[in-house]
């Protein structure tokens, strides 16, 4: 696993091979990230990660100059081993939490200007991550989030869908928070 740019570009962390993870592709995170140059600087940004896996993209972020990662991953294992990359970058601007990702959405009050999701593709729960973010308003207005899923899935019925981006066999749905609309036209005297 590598860190594409930023800060650590260049930094290599070795997953262990009994990971159930599979990180997003050196390939696929190079180009999304290309994509999201376009929406958002991610210099002093809030971001949070979920279902970090192997913490590739919490690493990133990192290195992109967030001034905070959130890292919500239940695996144990996973974890720790994120654990071990941030002390090895010598950073303290990522929380890794321990946990279960729909309970840490249901309760999290903070607000973000990038959330970034990458469950496992079987899981049951999926079709439904991209509603559940929405509606539980985490994105600051503006703010934009990435899931990554499999090819069958499509979500560009959803109001807050921007667009697909497809790399090889990963899948990115980018949706955006609305930005809050100004009120109502300035009359002027003519």
């Amino acid at each position: 696993m590598r860190i594409i740019t930023g800060t650590y570009k260049g930094r290599h962390f070795d997953i262990p091979r009994s990971f159930k993870a599979r990180p997003t592709t050196d390939f696929a995170k190079e180009n999304i990230f290309n994509v999201l140059g376009g929406y958002l600087d991610f210099e002093g940004a809030m971001a949070l990660d979920l279902f970090s896996g192997t913490g590739s993209i919490a690493l990133e972020l990192v290195s992109r100059g967030c001034t905070q990662v959130v890292s919500v991953e239940a695996d144990r294992d996973h974890h720790a081993f994120i654990k071990q990359c941030l002390k090895k970058l010598e950073t303290e601007r990522c929380i890794a939490i321990r946990g279960d990702v729909f309970r840490f959405v249901k309760s999290c009050r903070q607000q973000f200007d990038f959330i970034f999701a990458d469950p496992p593709y079987s899981l049951p729960e999926l079709p439904q991550i991209p509603e559940l973010i929405m509606s539980r308003r985490l994105l600051k207005p503006g703010g934009v989030f990435v899931f990554e899923h499999g090819k069958q899935n499509d979500f560009s019925q959803h109001p807050a869908f921007v667009e697909r981006r497809v790399y090889g066999s990963v899948n990115f749905s980018i949706f955006r928070e609305a930005e809050p609309t100004s009120g109502s036209p300035i009359p002027t005297n003519g």
